[in-house]
């Protein structure tokens, strides 16, 4: 039976799930009924990350910046959900509701209205008009004030934090723009989560989502931090969370609002259907894999990874990410963990450090390089390489939450192959995925069972490693599409379809279990790899040596002078330049471009 005939069934109705991932956004029709996935459709961001150059004037951004255009957003209304409808062959009229997911903590100032900063002709110039993306880590500084401050005070909200902030979420960055662009600060009316601002345009209507204000804006128990505790920041950020970020909150599956006249123009749906509350990527898919119940870890893993769960206690776990009441579904804790590169490093490993012969013999046998690289090394016995890595290329979320950290492979020698250094990066993930689930076991929160889903589970040996080194069965999901499937689970609750998220879970998620098992003597021999893992981890993380963080700030001392070299030769520029030349320019000139993003599609997943 093809598509357009399942979808033509009378009586069905459908949803539409979008998620905004870090390089794309895709959308899925849904049928309600099944969860079903009739049709899809992607819109790659024309602006995509800017991460090294801003877009408008090809000015060269500092380390560890990352932004992106607000209007690409959008442009995935426009075009991916009119694609997605009309590949399912359905009739847009028997849509009855949308839901969105998105990267976070991705950020941005915004006018009353909602009209992004950078949207405005003064500011189009100004790198902190723009989005914020997850991955922008220059606001680490602000971090560690918040962190020492917080420590200092006794502060009873970090603990639900793990101890520590990240320079991801929204209080670091925030005090990051007033102290580099307090012009920008003072021009903004609301410093609005991506999420939220989507549903925004969508709506008309500002609803805050209750899972970005609880992980990323350190709502606790109904609190912000205090404005005391603010104004010791900075006098000038007292009132941040009070008129900057404090809106009305949005719970999980409800309904934002319902479909804008504009909106249902862009979409091409009926307007009036509803609007589901925003979501992030790796909360909206603990459903669509029929993980919602205490112990099951969803790793959602992409070009980062992101580890959700339920607990039915509230407790402190050292490095996590937070945990929030109602984070994912209403009535249990909702706790999250994450690391902030997985695909990320595969992907810089082979457009960096691969050979050009492994690439052609890769093309010869009709495989990509991740495919190739792997089918050399797949073989090889546990702990053959010789070789244990640490996967903080692009710094430690969890457990360590660092992004000053970075990354180190050990042990290589005139004999050491491209391969094998693959594939110790491959293990340095899983371990560092280990090391999560053993904080969160130590702490009276048990990981009984491990649920993959994202892009990465395709590589069926980079599962079978996690199962070996975690000593866990791992299942996955059974869909390609799984934020974009749990929104647009979300959005049948939200349109009344369903009584609560579990409820849709049941009926629309979708798993295969324990399609990876432990084999016990590939188990043995990572145990000891390990723990070798863990004492380099615990060395260079924990203040045994301080190295990283020296040769981190020595590089941003070095860029910044010669940016500043570079801005006194360079030509002043009114109007923006093609960013290919400008980009030709600085590779040729006298300024070093920024780390570059290095994912791929194929690789893209969740983000936090």
């Amino acid at each position: 039976m093809t598509n357009t005939e399942l979808a033509t069934t009378p009586q069905e109705r459908y949803v539409i799930g979008i998620d905004y991932g870090t390089l794309s956004g895709r959308a899925v029709v849904v049928r309600v009924s099944d969860g079903a996935e009739l049709g899809s459709a992607v819109l790659d961001y024309p602006h995509s990350v800017m991460d090294a150059t801003l877009a408008s004037t090809g000015a060269a951004l500092p380390p560890d910046w990352a932004l992106q255009v607000p209007r690409d957003y959008v442009e995935v209304l426009r075009t991916a959900v009119p694609a997605a409808v009309a590949q399912a062959g359905i009739d847009p009229a028997d849509v009855i509701g949308i839901g969105t997911d998105f990267t976070a903590c991705t950020v941005l100032p915004v006018t009353a209205d909602g009209t992004p900063l950078s949207e405005l002709a003064e500011f189009a110039d100004r790198p902190h008009a723009y989005v914020k993306l997850w991955k922008h880590h220059a606001a680490q500084p602000q971090a560690d004030r918040i962190n020492a401050l917080a420590a200092e005070r006794g502060e009873s909200w970090l603990p639900r934090y793990g101890g520590l902030i990240s320079s991801e979420w929204e209080f670091a960055k925030g005090l990051q723009l007033l102290e580099e662009d307090p012009e920008i600060y003072d021009r903004m009316d609301h410093w609005v989560e991506a999420a939220d601002w989507i549903v925004w345009q969508l709506t008309g209507r500002y609803v805050r989502n209750a899972c970005t204000a609880g992980y990323k804006g350190i709502l606790q128990d109904g609190q912000y931090p205090s404005r005391d505790f603010l104004a010791a920041l900075n006098p000038a950020f007292e009132s941040f969370a009070d008129d900057k970020v404090a809106h009305e909150i949005g719970q999980l599956g409800d309904a934002a609002g319902t479909l804008s006249a504009q909106a249902a123009e862009w979409t091409g749906l009926p307007e009036g259907i509803a609007v589901a509350v925003g979501n992030v990527d790796a909360h909206v898919t603990a459903p669509a894999a029929q993980a919602v119940e205490p112990g099951q870890m969803v790793a959602i893993m992409g070009t980062s990874t992101c580890h959700v769960m339920n607990g039915d206690v509230l407790t402190e776990v050292p490095g996590m990410c937070g945990v929030v009441d109602g984070g994912i579904v209403s009535g249990l804790y909702g706790y999250e963990a994450g690391q902030s590169g997985v695909g990320d490093i595969f992907a810089w490993y082979v457009e960096n450090q691969v050979p050009q012969a492994h690439a052609e013999a890769a093309r010869k046998a009709g495989l990509s390089i991740h495919q190739y690289l792997t089918s050399l090394v797949q073989d090889q016995p546990v702990g053959g390489h010789g070789l244990v890595a640490l996967d903080w290329q692009s710094g430690n979320r969890s457990v360590l939450v660092d992004h000053e950290l970075s990354g180190v492979v050990l042990g290589t020698t005139l004999a050491t192959r491209p391969e094998e250094v693959y594939r110790a990066l491959l293990e340095a993930t899983a371990f560092g995925t280990r090391t999560i689930v053993e904080t969160f076991t130590a702490s009276g929160v048990p990981v009984t069972e491990f649920i993959v889903a994202g892009g990465l589970l395709k590589n069926a040996f980079l599962m079978q490693v996690y199962s070996d080194v975690l000593r866990l069965p791992i299942s996955t999901i059974a869909s390609e599409q799984g934020p974009a499937l749990g929104s647009a689970i979300h959005a049948a609750v939200a349109a009344g379809a369903y009584p609560d998220v579990r409820a849709a879970g049941a009926a629309m998620g979708k798993l295969d279990r324990d399609v990876y098992t432990p084999n016990e003597e590939s188990a043995a021999a990572y145990d000891r790899l390990y723990a070798e893992y863990r004492e380099l981890h615990d060395y260079f993380g924990r203040g045994g040596n301080d190295v990283m963080h020296r040769l981190r700030a020595l590089r941003r001392e070095a860029l910044a002078g010669r940016s500043a070299d570079a801005d006194t030769r360079r030509p002043r520029q009114a109007d923006a330049v093609d960013g290919a030349a400008v980009d030709a320019a600085i590779r040729a000139g006298s300024v070093d471009q920024a780390e570059t993003d290095t994912e791929t599609p194929a690789v893209e997943g969740a983000a936090l």
